[in-house]
């Protein structure tokens, strides 16, 4: 099939276009390279790929012909970099989403709209379920992406109803590996570069919060199963509901590093979620989605990648 992955340059992206391309699809990427990163592709030398940079708040181009499936992923996820400019967020979420939607209806393609966890904000539920409406602040802090989100999926269904648009939705919850940016402030690459430095893990809060965690590849397996489900379905939680507290996921870090630094306590983020776990009862009945990752082997294997990132930073400064 022709595919069109929307930011598909980051973290994320980049590894469904991995996935998609060694299956045999040819696949265009468009990123604006706000969180992107070239080299998460640089080693895609397939005639059956093609990166074309575009900011997907403004309309796709015509990139070649119709696609069959569109994975719009386009957005920032962390929150420093969703809240460094919170009008850029909301616009992304929305005109991107609008954008995508406008060409899956012009080609009949299927899209596979990434929505997240965030949707259900500091939730009052535990675990969470599809059918949860959330606890969300609509003008705090971390609105920007919430509503963004939230809005998102409004217009997924407005034209999956109005327009007949074939759309699914993924809710993700926090996943990690290898490609993460190291300066992104999400916990886990918070934690690994923190320890591999030598300096304290910061710790916000009591570090009783908890999180789930899904390895990469995991999430990737869930986003195709959904995509191709021969029915409509959606939305469905993604992630492993494995639960940790914050303070587990460091010693866990500082165990894999054997970093021997300390742990700093810092002021919890306003509206920052308590709990977090996903019910995957849906995914796993409906797309035989299973994580396979345990927390342990995918740090170690996200720790690999940032010893190799920073060592490679070192290296760049040194060189004469």
């Amino acid at each position: 099939m022709r595919c069109l992955v929307t930011g598909g340059a980051g973290f994320l992206g980049s590894h469904l276009v991995d996935r998609l391309v060694a299956g045999g699809h040819d696949v265009v990427a468009v990123d604006d390279f706000y969180t992107g990163d070239r080299q998460n592709v640089a080693h895609l030398r397939d005639a059956r790929f093609e990166l074309v940079a575009h900011d997907v708040r403004e309309p796709l181009p015509v990139l070649g012909g119709a696609f069959e499936r569109i994975y719009n992923l386009a957005c920032p996820a962390s929150p420093p970099q969703y809240q460094k400019d919170p009008v850029f967020t909301l616009q992304t979420s929305l005109l991107g989403a609008i954008h995508v939607l406008e060409r899956a209806a012009r080609d009949g393609a299927r899209v596979m709209h990434a929505s997240t966890s965030e949707v259900y904000g500091d939730p009052e539920v535990h675990p969470q379920t599809e059918s949860y409406w959330g606890h969300v602040n609509p003008i705090g802090p971390r609105a920007c992406y919430d509503e963004g989100k939230r809005a998102a999926e409004a217009l997924c269904v407005a034209y999956r109803d109005s327009r007949g648009v074939d759309v699914r939705l993924a809710r993700i919850f926090n996943t990690y590996g290898p490609r993460m940016n190291a300066e992104d402030g999400r916990v886990v690459s918070n934690f690994v570069v923190q320890a591999l430095r030598g300096e304290p893990l910061t710790v916000y809060g009591d570090g009783g919060q908890t999180r789930s965690f899904c390895y990469v590849s995991d999430l990737v397996d869930g986003f195709v199963r959904l995509c191709e489900h021969p029915e409509p379905i959606g939305p469905v939680n993604l992630g492993n509901p494995g639960e940790f507290t914050i303070e587990e996921l460091a010693r866990e870090v500082l165990s894999l590093t054997c970093s021997r630094s300390e742990l700093v306590r810092e002021p919890l983020p306003k509206d920052d979620p308590q709990r977090r776990r996903p019910d995957i009862t849906l995914a796993r009945e409906r797309l035989g989605f299973e994580p396979k990752i345990a927390l342990r082997e995918g740090l170690g294997a996200t720790v690999e990648h940032f010893r190799r990132t920073l060592a490679d930073q070192q290296s760049a400064r040194t060189r004469p």
